[in-house]
Order: C-alpha cells, then structure tokens, then sequence
C-alpha cells in the first residue's frame, strides 16, 4: 500500500526536488477536491528564476528582490490531459512545410503552451493526466516529462513540471488509466491525503468566512467523503466547500439575512443535503456557539452558564475531532480543560473527557499534566477523579 502525506509535508520536500538542476517532474495523486492544483499554484507563487545565475529559486531566500529585473516570477502554463487533442499537444501542421536536403517534410506550428515553456520559465502544469483514457496525449508528456523536450523544442531551463492524478490508492474510484512502473519512473509521485488543519490553514490565509470555517473545525468530518462514493450523488470535498464560500461571501446568508431554506438549498447543492443539514442547523445557533479555543486557551468558562448535559458532552467529541487529547497539552489548555472537567461539566460527561484523554496519546503526558493540575477550589484534579469514580460528587 502506497504511503501517503499531508501537504505540509509534501511543501517541506518540494524545494529539494525543485532547487536541483535536474529540476525532475513532481506528480500528485489524490481524490478529487482536496486541493492538488491549489498547491501547485500556491507553489508557482513562491518561485522566481534567477536570470545571471540562471537557477531557481524560493522568494523566501536572502538574495531575492521584487524589484530586481534580474528576478523573474514563474507564471503558470496549465493543460488538462483529459481535453486535449494530438493538435492541442503537437501543434497543427505548417502548410509549406520545411525543405531538407531539397525534400519538402512536414513541419508543425508548436502549440502555445509548448512555445511558452520552451521560451521562458515557467510550472508546466500537466492537470487530469491519467484521464487521458487513450495514452496518446499522456505518451506525449510523458516524453516532455523524461526528456524536457518535444517535438524538437527543449524546455527552458528553468521551467518545472507538475502533473495532478485521481489515480493512486484512490484509483478504483475513478475511470482512469493505471499508471505502469516504467511510467511513474519519470515522476516524483506521491499520494496526497491532506489534513483537516492543511485545509483551514488555507482558508485561514484566503479569508474564508469565519462561521463557515467554525462550522468545519467544530464538525471535521464534514470537510470531505472518505469513503467510497456512490454514482450520482453529490458529497462534500474541500473544493465544495471553498466554491460555497465563494457564494456566501457575496451575500448576507450567514448575517442578517439569514434564510433557512435558502441557505439549506445553496448549501445542498453544493455539499449534498447531509452536510447542509448539519451546517444550517450550526448557522441558526451560531451566536450560541463556543468554540475550542474560547475555553481551551481563553478560559472564557462565562459562555457555558446555559448548556446542558448535551451542549457538554458535544464539546467533549468536538475537542476529540480536533485530536486536542493526541498532541501535548499546553500549561494553559491542561488548566482550562482540567477546570472544565471539575467545575463545570457533569460528572458523565466528565468521565468521557477522562476517557478520551487517557486514549489520546501513546505516552502519560498529557494524563500526568492534567491529573496534577488545581482547579479553582483548591483541589487537585485526581481528588475530583476519586470523587467521581466514588461516586460522591453530585451532578451538575
């Protein structure tokens, strides 16, 4: 089984790959939506070429100047596999022709894309390659890929080569064409599953709207579909939901002019009705809503006084969908949820906290932080524990 990596770990290898004069071509493969051109562009705009040195280079680097002619930003050159004809990858016939040796022999007009990468520096973006179905125009990258030239035109030095697949560990999901090792030979591949945090980082950097972005950290499993999909039916991908965003951003849905039934409809259309259900609903109590960091690292214990048993124990899976119990706690979180668990939350729902916590991690960290911090009664958290597991505490 293929191994896969976020994109956090994917953008921390890029830069090798790309910084080497060999400049190899990168492939990408992953389910449809979870952002596999998004960061192939969000990589272009990192990149500029060096003119006197002639080499590649990150914007992040010391010698680098916007406003030197001697840097010169890397544009994007895109084309999708799956559209593309011979003509679209070879060019059109010349109708003189070319004379060799006083013979007259075919000659093509090279396609736009093909002059462009040849001539200036640029990420050739090679989208949907394994849905080209009939190998032919996949063949004709793949030659570009190996040997950075086609059709007698040789890449410019500093142009770079991405392709983006469906295929891969997700491959039987799709129509697409298996990939054969002597193919995937010409590629840096790797199979991509983005994290919930890759995806509201960058809805964090794009202003992605704030309830919606709520809504998705409080309810991670509606970011995307991981299982299979069924024909015909319309789920939620990171895509979907950033399209969504587009939409709400231009009107007031989510404010003062909040319409259940429209909203419902809009976001059906484009999540599917089990995820509208959910973020609608989250819409109309949004005011009420508390959000992890509110308590976890503001302590800001004032926005519980009208929850109820469910209101707690919903928080409880909310702080478990956020993996808060599998990464260290800080000082800060492991006092806020330790008062959270002796002074507020029912003793149930205390004991699923309890329970979460000391599945959270494969080390006692985070159990022997938090069961020695003091609440604000002056007792230690583990005389709150034998209370409840005595069962002289009373409930909340």
């Amino acid at each position: 089984m293929s191994t896969t990596f976020d994109f956090k770990t994917f953008l921390s290898v890029v830069p090798y790959i790309l910084k080497a004069d060999a400049h190899h071509p990168i492939m990408i493969r992953g389910r449809h939506g979870v952002g596999k051109s998004q960061v192939v562009y969000q990589t272009a705009g990192k990149l500029y070429w060096d003119t006197k040195e002639q080499h590649l280079g990150y914007k992040n680097d010391d010698i680098y100047n916007a406003n030197d002619d001697r840097f010169v930003n890397y544009t994007i050159v895109e084309r999708r596999a799956s559209q593309m004809s011979e003509g679209d990858l070879l060019g059109i016939p010349k109708p003189e022709g070319v004379d060799i040796n006083g013979e007259t022999a075919m000659a093509f007009n090279a396609p736009d894309w093909l002059i462009t990468a040849c001539t200036e520096p640029c990420v050739l973006f090679m989208d949907e390659l394994d849905r080209d179905l009939s190998g032919q125009i996949r063949q004709g990258f793949f030659e570009v890929a190996d040997s950075r030239k086609l059709a007698g035109w040789h890449l410019h030095p500093g142009t770079v080569i991405f392709s983006a697949c469906n295929g891969g560990i997700h491959g039987s999901q799709y129509q697409v064409a298996e990939l054969d090792p002597a193919e995937l030979s010409r590629w840096a591949t790797f199979d991509i599953e983005p994290s919930v945090e890759d995806w509201l980082n960058w809805a964090s950097d794009s202003n992605v709207d704030k309830v919606l972005w709520d809504f998705i950290n409080m309810n991670r499993v509606h970011l995307e579909h991981n299982d299979d999909c069924e024909p015909n039916k319309v789920y939620p991908s990171r895509r979907s939901w950033a399209r969504l965003d587009e939409v709400l951003q231009t009107s007031d849905l989510l404010g003062e002019n909040f319409n259940a039934g429209v909203l419902f409809a809009l976001t059906t259309g484009y999540v599917g009705s089990e995820a509208a259900i959910t973020f609608v609903d989250f819409v109309k109590t949004y005011d009420r809503q508390v959000n992890l960091e509110d308590i976890l690292d503001n302590g800001e214990f004032d926005k519980l006084e009208e929850w109820g048993i469910n209101e707690y124990a919903a928080f409880v899976d909310k702080m478990e969908a956020a993996d808060i119990f599998t990464i260290e706690l800080t000082d800060v979180r492991a006092k806020n949820i330790a008062e959270f668990f002796a002074t507020y939350a029912p003793s149930e729902v205390s004991m699923k906290l309890w329970t979460a916590l000391t599945n959270g991690r494969n080390d006692d960290s985070n159990v022997i932080k938090f069961y020695t911090q003091v609440v604000s009664d002056g007792k230690p958290v583990s005389a709150h524990l034998v209370e409840m597991c005595g069962g002289d505490n009373e409930d909340q």
